[in-house]
Protein backbone atom coordinates (compact mmCIF):
# COMPACT_ATOMS: atom_id res chain seq x y z
CA UNK A 1 0.00 0.00 0.00
CA UNK A 2 0.96 3.59 -0.28
CA UNK A 3 -0.21 4.38 3.42
CA UNK A 4 3.23 3.92 5.89
CA UNK A 5 2.10 5.93 8.85
CA UNK A 6 -1.54 4.35 9.86
CA UNK A 7 -2.85 3.59 12.76
CA UNK A 8 -5.79 2.45 14.19
CA UNK A 9 -6.90 3.56 17.74
CA UNK A 10 -9.85 1.53 19.44
CA UNK A 11 -11.69 4.11 22.44
CA UNK A 12 -13.92 6.32 23.22
CA UNK A 13 -13.71 8.91 21.13
CA UNK A 14 -15.96 10.93 22.91
CA UNK A 15 -14.40 11.07 26.06
CA UNK A 16 -10.36 10.52 25.26
CA UNK A 17 -9.25 11.72 21.82
CA UNK A 18 -7.91 14.66 23.18
CA UNK A 19 -5.82 12.74 25.69
CA UNK A 20 -4.18 10.82 23.17
CA UNK A 21 -3.16 13.71 20.59
CA UNK A 22 -1.53 17.05 19.81
CA UNK A 23 -3.48 20.04 18.16
CA UNK A 24 -3.26 19.91 14.22
CA UNK A 25 -1.15 16.31 14.65
CA UNK A 26 -3.91 14.42 12.27
CA UNK A 27 -3.94 14.72 8.79
CA UNK A 28 -7.37 12.12 8.66
CA UNK A 29 -9.95 10.92 10.74
CA UNK A 30 -11.94 8.29 9.44
CA UNK A 31 -16.15 7.64 10.60
CA UNK A 32 -16.18 4.53 8.32
CA UNK A 33 -20.23 2.73 9.09
CA UNK A 34 -20.19 4.11 12.75
CA UNK A 35 -23.51 2.74 14.74
CA UNK A 36 -26.12 4.84 13.65
CA UNK A 37 -28.05 5.75 17.37
CA UNK A 38 -31.62 5.73 15.67
CA UNK A 39 -33.09 6.88 18.63
CA UNK A 40 -33.54 10.04 19.07
CA UNK A 41 -32.63 9.90 22.82
CA UNK A 42 -29.41 8.43 21.47
CA UNK A 43 -27.93 11.02 19.09
CA UNK A 44 -26.18 12.89 20.94
CA UNK A 45 -24.21 9.50 21.11
CA UNK A 46 -23.41 10.26 17.46
CA UNK A 47 -19.98 10.16 16.64
CA UNK A 48 -20.36 13.54 14.27
CA UNK A 49 -21.74 16.11 16.31
CA UNK A 50 -21.07 19.70 16.73
CA UNK A 51 -19.21 19.22 20.30
CA UNK A 52 -16.84 16.51 18.39
CA UNK A 53 -16.74 18.13 15.28
CA UNK A 54 -14.54 21.02 17.69
CA UNK A 55 -12.29 18.63 19.26
CA UNK A 56 -11.68 17.10 15.37
CA UNK A 57 -11.22 20.26 14.21
CA UNK A 58 -8.55 20.96 17.09
CA UNK A 59 -6.89 17.62 15.85
CA UNK A 60 -6.49 18.08 12.57
CA UNK A 61 -3.89 20.15 10.61
CA UNK A 62 -5.33 22.76 8.24
CA UNK A 63 -6.29 21.64 4.93
CA UNK A 64 -6.42 17.93 6.70
CA UNK A 65 -9.37 15.81 5.99
CA UNK A 66 -12.72 14.28 7.58
CA UNK A 67 -13.85 11.32 5.76
CA UNK A 68 -17.52 9.42 6.58
CA UNK A 69 -18.78 6.67 4.91
CA UNK A 70 -22.09 4.88 5.66
CA UNK A 71 -25.19 2.88 4.68
CA UNK A 72 -27.66 4.48 6.61
CA UNK A 73 -29.39 7.65 4.57
CA UNK A 74 -30.18 9.65 7.16
CA UNK A 75 -27.31 8.90 9.18
CA UNK A 76 -25.63 10.50 6.16
CA UNK A 77 -27.48 13.38 5.55
CA UNK A 78 -26.96 14.03 9.90
CA UNK A 79 -23.20 14.17 9.07
CA UNK A 80 -23.51 16.45 5.62
CA UNK A 81 -25.49 18.60 7.98
CA UNK A 82 -23.86 18.95 11.30
CA UNK A 83 -20.13 19.19 8.76
CA UNK A 84 -21.06 22.08 6.81
CA UNK A 85 -23.15 24.04 9.54
CA UNK A 86 -19.24 23.67 11.32
CA UNK A 87 -17.57 27.11 10.83
CA UNK A 88 -14.28 24.89 10.74
CA UNK A 89 -15.47 22.15 7.67
CA UNK A 90 -16.31 22.53 4.33
CA UNK A 91 -17.42 19.58 2.31
CA UNK A 92 -15.16 18.41 -0.66
CA UNK A 93 -16.69 18.19 -4.40
CA UNK A 94 -16.90 14.84 -6.16
CA UNK A 95 -14.86 16.60 -8.63
CA UNK A 96 -11.81 16.85 -5.47
CA UNK A 97 -12.40 13.64 -4.71
CA UNK A 98 -11.62 11.24 -7.96
CA UNK A 99 -8.26 11.75 -7.17
CA UNK A 100 -8.26 10.57 -3.19
CA UNK A 101 -7.21 7.53 -2.99
CA UNK A 102 -8.16 7.53 0.72
CA UNK A 103 -11.84 8.12 -0.38
CA UNK A 104 -11.73 5.76 -2.48
CA UNK A 105 -10.49 3.13 -0.32
CA UNK A 106 -12.78 4.14 1.98
CA UNK A 107 -16.06 2.72 -0.09
CA UNK A 108 -14.52 -0.22 -2.06
CA UNK A 109 -11.54 -1.69 0.38
CA UNK A 110 -13.36 -1.95 3.91
CA UNK A 111 -14.92 -4.88 5.32
CA UNK A 112 -18.24 -3.42 6.00
CA UNK A 113 -18.04 -1.44 2.75
CA UNK A 114 -17.49 -5.13 0.91
CA UNK A 115 -20.07 -6.37 3.18
CA UNK A 116 -22.85 -3.94 2.25
CA UNK A 117 -21.82 -4.21 -1.54
CA UNK A 118 -22.19 -7.99 -1.21
CA UNK A 119 -25.76 -7.12 0.42
CA UNK A 120 -26.62 -4.47 -3.05
CA UNK A 121 -27.34 -2.04 -0.80
CA UNK A 122 -25.61 1.79 -0.75
CA UNK A 123 -23.04 3.41 0.65
CA UNK A 124 -23.26 7.13 1.09
CA UNK A 125 -19.88 8.73 1.98
CA UNK A 126 -19.14 12.52 2.17
CA UNK A 127 -15.39 14.13 2.90
CA UNK A 128 -14.97 17.33 4.36
CA UNK A 129 -12.08 19.68 4.22
CA UNK A 130 -10.82 21.06 8.04
CA UNK A 131 -10.54 25.17 7.06
CA UNK A 132 -7.76 27.14 7.56
CA UNK A 133 -7.48 28.95 11.08
CA UNK A 134 -7.21 32.37 8.45
CA UNK A 135 -10.52 31.38 6.51
CA UNK A 136 -12.44 30.89 9.65
CA UNK A 137 -11.45 33.72 11.38
CA UNK A 138 -12.66 35.43 7.76
CA UNK A 139 -15.66 33.79 8.15
CA UNK A 140 -16.55 34.89 11.88
CA UNK A 141 -15.85 38.78 10.76
CA UNK A 142 -18.59 38.31 8.27
CA UNK A 143 -21.06 37.32 11.20
CA UNK A 144 -20.33 40.88 13.35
Amino acid sequence: TDYQNAGVLRTNAMRYLPNFLERGQLSKIFFCFPDPHFKAKNHRRRIVSDTLLSEYAYLLKPNARLYTITDVEDLHQWHVAKCTAHPMFEQLSEAELETDKAAIAMVTETEEGKKVARAGNAKYSAVFRRVTNEEAEASFKGLF
